[in-house]
């Protein structure tokens, strides 16, 4: 069963929202330990002091932030608490906005927000309105060790609080050469083309037909291995393709494969309907 990883409220004008939030995702990867080869004992990771070569007990541990090379300011923890924002549990919602003003890319991490018993009906309220609204509300609240920008939006299902990145995180594309120097358009035949081919590769989206083809091979590769299986080693696949010279030529083909599928991605499309 999931566990709450913070307790506070959702707080617009005067109105108070007692939640809790849980994590929205949760990561499966496949995690590994390091182990020494002749014997399968784990390695253990050790603080060593630079200058001494000597392990260092936790007590003697302090942070240090780099300002030069090879000068460091340390901060003690009385001084980074004295830092942290207050009210760390309140999500206070400044401003309404619409959906769409916001960049996916700043979009971090996602949270499920679930009412506290006695808050289903301001919870429902907010929800609600903000459904009817369509509007998004953007705040900021403090989550583990820092204070992040949020959004808090509203589903059907209930609400979800999402952190955003500040705007001095997100990387500008003028400092990509390749994305600042481009030059080149595309004629109006190829965008014409090119907007074709979309519209035959456009579908409802479901995300759950996608799986994690890497980690599935590695769990099964580990699975055999624990059954006693010798695994072969697979050839190397070989580099990438290389670009496409004639896009005109690649357009058309991938159009007329697109209509060679199209029969069979309307069965498909029959029988999911006929099955719900």
């Amino acid at each position: 069963m999931p566990r709450a990883i913070w307790n506070g409220a959702i707080s617009f004008g005067l109105v108070n929202v007692p939640v809790k939030l849980y994590n929205a995702v949760s990561k499966r990867d496949v995690r590994f330990n390091q182990l020494h080869a002749p014997d399968g004992s784990r390695i253990q990771m050790r603080r060593v002091c630079a200058s001494e070569g000597t392990e260092v007990p936790s007590d003697e541990i302090v942070r240090g932030y780099e300002v030069a090379k090879g000068q460091y300011v340390v901060v003690s923890d009385e001084e980074i608490e004295a830092a942290r924002p207050q009210g760390t549990h309140q999500i206070a919602i400044e401003e309404f906005a619409d959906l769409s003003e916001i960049d996916p890319l700043v979009y971090d991490s996602s949270y499920y927000a679930a009412p506290e018993r006695a808050a289903v009906r301001a919870y429902a309220l907010l929800r609600d309105a903000m459904l009817d609204a369509n509007r998004i509300g953007i705040g900021r609240f403090a989550l583990r060790t820092r204070e992040s920008v949020c959004a808090v939006r509203a589903t059907p299902d209930g609400l979800v609080v999402s952190t955003l990145a500040y705007a001095d995180e997100v990387v500008s594309t003028e400092t990509i050469p390749e994305i600042a120097e481009l030059s080149v358009e595309a004629t109006d035949k190829e965008k014409a083309m090119a907007v074709m081919l979309i519209d035959s590769m456009t579908e409802p989206l479901d995300l759950s037909k996608y799986r994690d083809t890497f980690r599935d091979a590695i769990l099964e590769v580990i699975q055999r291995k624990a059954a006693g299986e010798t695994i072969a080693t697979p050839t190397p696949t070989g580099p990438a393709e290389a670009p496409v010279a004639d896009i005109m030529a690649a357009l058309e083909a991938s159009l007329a494969a697109a209509k060679d599928r199209e029969p069979a991605k309307k069965a498909s499309r029959r029988s999911k309907a006929a099955a719900s």
